[in-house]
């Protein structure tokens, strides 16, 4: 039997992956020693990094005061979707004739 295969999260993520891993390597530590100033496992460490895991939001906090830099450089940019214009509802068609006029004598 195989084991099930893993899944991205479903929701969004809480940290930009990228930035994290970044932040860390800028700090000069490793991915072990961040999680253990963390008080987080080494494996969930890098499943953060990978993307494969979201931090909450204590994490993130820690992990932004241990790498010595603000929460929002951490945190996912969120884009915020424009709502639809209301497209005007169509005017009113002019009315049509709908009486034919038929020619004398035609009947």
């Amino acid at each position: 039997m195989t084991a099930p295969r893993r899944r991205r999260p479903r929701r969004p993520l809480n940290q930009e992956p990228e930035a994290v891993t970044y932040a860390r390597e800028k700090a000069g530590l490793t991915k072990r020693a961040l999680a253990e100033q963390c008080g987080i496992s080494p494996q969930l460490m890098g499943e953060i990094e990978s993307g494969w895991r979201n931090a909450t939001p204590r994490v993130l906090l820690r992990l932004a005061e241990a790498l010595n830099c603000p929460l929002v450089v951490l945190e996912a940019k969120r884009t915020l979707t424009p709502t639809p214009a209301a497209e005007p509802a169509p005017a009113a068609a002019p009315p049509v004739a709908s009486v034919v006029p038929v020619e004398a004598g035609a009947v």
